[in-house]
């Protein structure tokens, strides 16, 4: 599994993950294509292709805010779940980088909902935080009760919520 920085836009990769990401994420969840494009120009942003075998099944956007990594999204790619690449993907996030926070729909809200939590507790992480609320991607886009988790145990809940907020949703 190889995981690549995409630095542009214009990379090829780049129309087949947005695709996913706008059907894969609810429009609250997401930014639209004005605004993910201008990710590339945000220093702190890294956009990561996942590859297995030269095949591009995933992605990250990634935030290296001041003391942790903050995952604003993940995916495996519909085509390839199942197959573990979820857990290959967290193995190289715990390795590279010791503190990861990240943000989900709480569970009881579907299925699916319980399964990423499930998930992401097998793969390490834990719940820091059920009364989060992510801010609004902008005009016409609610802000969203969704729960933080983490792979340590953050000293000061609060000013990592506020990084968050005023760096990734500036």
């Amino acid at each position: 599994m190889e995981f690549l920085q995409i630095t542009s836009p214009d990379d090829y990769r780049i129309q087949q993950i947005y695709k996913s990401y706008a059907s894969s994420f609810p429009e609250d969840e997401r930014r639209d294509w004005y605004k993910f494009v201008r990710l590339f120009e945000h220093p702190q942003v890294k956009v990561i292709s996942v590859l297995n075998e030269t095949e591009n099944i995933g992605y990250l956007i990634l935030w290296e805010l001041s003391s942790f990594i903050f995952i604003e999204h993940f995916e495996v790619f519909s085509q390839f779940r199942n197959q573990k690449f979820g857990s290959h993907i967290t193995d190289y996030l715990f390795k590279n980088h010791p503190k990861i926070i990240l943000e989900i729909e709480p569970q009881h809200l579907n299925e699916n909902s319980q399964r990423r939590f499930s998930f992401y507790k097998r793969n390490g992480f834990h719940l820091i935080d059920e009364m989060y609320i992510q801010p609004s991607y902008g005009e016409g886009k609610k802000a969203l009760p969704l729960w933080l988790l983490s792979n340590y145990h953050p000293e000061n809940l609060n000013e990592v919520k506020d990084e968050i907020y005023d760096v990734v949703y500036h």
